[in-house]
């Protein structure tokens, strides 16, 4: 592997994964997130996903592809029709089994140190939604995101323009189109927390079953 590919960030051990449940292998979307997720195992990370299939899928098979370990996250919805659930192809390291949507998403954005968003329908918009409000609200020392794929911009100027976004709102972020990108991002982030550059910004370790969104 090259040694650049092995660039990884002393304080997040953790990434998790968002994006389409109905990508489908040989897909685009598919691919990219294979080979990101490859590349974050071969860095060292964890890779967190929602253990289903689509994007979630591609992300344990790229993170087994590269050696590394998956935490999925599941719920096994009773009267959500529309809700995928889990994927049995999906193969996962542990899996953590919540009882709703709602706190699904919840443990995934806690078990994750910082999220890799795709492109994906209204539960990835609801996902970064959550993700994007959360950092807002703990801002100096919140989740980093990173928005992969070239309509990222596009939408967040949108946002911009159409909405009442607050100036740190737009720091807690940072675009990525390919896997070395996104692994430079993550140690961008951290360079940027142990220089100050974002005010306030501490690095802690988060405790098993606590609420916590600090890094």
């Amino acid at each position: 592997m090259d040694s650049k590919n092995s660039l990884k960030a002393e304080s997040i051990d953790r990434v998790a994964i968002f994006g389409y449940a109905d990508a489908k292998e040989g897909e685009e979307l598919f691919t990219s997130v294979v080979e990101v997720a490859k590349a974050l195992a071969q860095a060292g990370y964890v890779v967190v996903d929602g253990g289903g299939p689509g994007v979630m899928l591609a992300a344990s098979n790229g993170a087994k592809q590269g050696g590394g370990k998956v935490i999925g996250v599941t719920f096994y919805p009773k009267d959500a029709l529309n809700f995928e659930g889990r994927d049995p192809k999906n193969e996962i390291d542990e899996e953590v089994i919540t009882h709703s949507y709602v706190e699904r998403t919840l443990r995934l954005l806690e078990r994750g140190q910082t999220f890799v968003i795709f492109n994906g329908g209204t539960g990835t918009i609801s996902e970064f939604g959550m993700a994007w409000g959360l950092a807002r609200l703990y801002f100096g020392h919140h989740k980093p995101l990173i928005l992969y794929g070239k309509f990222w911009p596009e939408i967040i100027e949108t946002f911009k323009k159409n909405m009442k976004i607050r100036e740190e709102e737009m720091r807690v972020f940072k675009y990525a189109n390919s896997p070395q990108e996104v692994l430079n991002a993550i140690v961008e982030f951290e360079r940027e927390i142990k220089q100050g550059i974002h005010k306030h910004i501490r690095i802690v370790g988060d405790v098993e079953g606590e609420s916590s969104f600090t890094l």
